[in-house]
């Protein structure tokens, strides 16, 4: 990582996210109040649900009463895997949709309307890595970055970047940088200039019980005693507290498994 991503605090009604933009960031679990307590414990999240949704249960995630990430709950016969999703903004769902499947990619949902909050679709790029694709409407993105409790990077952890980058590109416009000379397979994806998010090819080194993902990095006032309380909590650490590219980081999964990074960004 090179810089953390976000933008000004943001309300209902103002503009989009420039397309290619981590815009939300959004979970599916087995137990939605145990994984809410958790949530609650290690960053002081507070909840409340939107309205009827037709995939289930869901409820967004709030700081001072701001929206910062989204927890659904799977329908009980959905024994998938938990995970942290990263969405990717969009102006139009449905022509991203479309791009995707004649892509190489795969479309699991959508399109389809949220709501009044906006239209999405997840989706698998060629090397298997889950995303998704949002078209804000009502919900344009968070209300609330860069403080402890809110999502402040986004990291595709790949086999390869040169796998994937073009496919990203071609689907957003990215630009591209290598970050680091000393890291050969690591680039930053560029909106208007601003890194935003990063690819990181990482080999062999690649879990087989995850294969690509993309990892959602939460900004934490102190990484050790986060990582300590996530354990306390129920999940597991599964790379303790080291000092990273931009500030000291840690790896945890929650109760379920989903796993994320605690990040207490150098300043």
């Amino acid at each position: 990582m090179t810089e953390v991503w976000g933008s000004p605090q943001q309300s209902k009604g103002e503009a989009r996210h420039t397309p290619g933009t981590p815009c939300w960031t959004s979970l599916l679990v087995h137990d939605l109040e145990a994984i809410q307590d958790f949530y609650s414990g290690l960053f002081g999240w507070s909840y409340y649900s939107p309205g009827p949704r037709q995939l289930g249960p869901y409820v967004r995630a709030t700081i001072d009463g701001r929206d910062v990430a989204g927890i659904g709950e799977l329908l009980p016969d959905r024994r998938l895997s938990t995970t942290w999703t990263t969405y990717l903004a969009s102006d139009d769902a449905d022509a991203s949709a479309e791009w995707i499947r004649c892509s190489g990619g795969t479309v699991g949902v959508g399109p389809l309307t949220a709501e009044d909050a906006g239209r999405l679709v997840l989706a698998s790029d060629p090397a298997g890595a889950p995303f998704g694709v949002w078209q804000g409407q009502e919900l344009v993105g968070p209300a609330l970055v860069g403080v402890p409790g809110t999502p402040v990077w986004h990291e595709l952890i790949t086999y390869e970047t040169a796998a994937v980058v073009k496919f990203y590109q071609a689907l957003f416009g990215y630009e591209t940088v290598s970050a680091d000379p000393l890291d050969t397979d690591y680039l930053s994806l560029l909106v208007d200039g601003r890194p935003v998010a990063a690819i990181h090819g990482v080999g062999a080194a690649l879990p087989r019980r995850r294969g690509p993902h993309w990892m959602t990095y939460f900004e934490v006032a102190d990484t050790d005693a986060a990582a300590r309380r996530a354990g306390e909590l129920g999940g597991r650490v599964l790379l303790p507290p080291q000092e990273g590219r931009t500030g000291r980081v840690a790896t945890v999964a929650d109760p379920e498994g989903a796993v994320l990074t605690l990040l207490r960004t150098t300043r």
